[in-house]
């Protein structure tokens, strides 16, 4: 998932060399707190480091795929991750309340809550979640949140400790060019 549409490609403006797919659900308390890192690396990155949320729901958090679902209806109506940091503010209330608290937040959003009680329901989402689980296994993903940047594997369901760190080594090495 991606916080805006594709824009025009400008010939004079080089490609995002960068790519950081964070593999995430909603309902993870340990995603709630890497949140703060994803904000910081997209406020010092800005468009030169394209964050992309992948969702990898865990089978013990129930209201985890239809979060995943209502996160790709957020996507559609431009809302992404204002969604994502809605939701994952409120963990507790999604463990609580299910499927309606996530129209709930679309509502408070100003999204078409309507629209997201119709995509819960009619499925319209599921492939997008299910491309991304399967994706994600077959990297090696396991728990959540997890990294993945220019092919390296970070895992933050173990520890967080350092992996903003690392993921701007990255991203500094990639935006630097081929020389570096």
């Amino acid at each position: 998932m991606s916080d805006s549409s594709p824009a025009p490609a400008d010939p004079a403006a080089p490609a995002s060399p960068a790519v950081l797919d964070v593999w995430c659900e909603l309902q993870c308390p340990d995603c709630r707190t890497a949140l703060d890192d994803v904000r910081v690396l997209r406020a010092r990155y800005g468009d030169r480091l394209e964050v992309r949320l992948r969702h990898f729901p865990l089978e013990r958090h129930k209201h985890a795929f239809a979060a995943a679902q209502a996160a790709e209806e957020a996507t559609e109506q431009g809302q992404a991750w204002a969604y994502v940091e809605a939701v994952l503010g409120r963990v507790e209330e999604l463990d609580r309340r299910g499927e309606p608290f996530l129209v709930e937040v679309a509502r408070e959003l100003g999204l078409d809550a309507d629209e997201f009680d119709t995509a819960l329901i009619d499925g319209r989402h599921i492939l997008i979640v299910d491309a991304d689980q399967a994706e994600g296994k077959a990297i090696g993903v396991t728990g959540t949140p997890t990294y993945v940047i220019a092919g390296e594997l970070l895992d933050g369901g173990k520890s967080q400790e350092g992996l903003r760190e690392r993921i701007e080594e990255i991203v500094d090495r990639l935006l630097a060019g081929p020389e570096a």
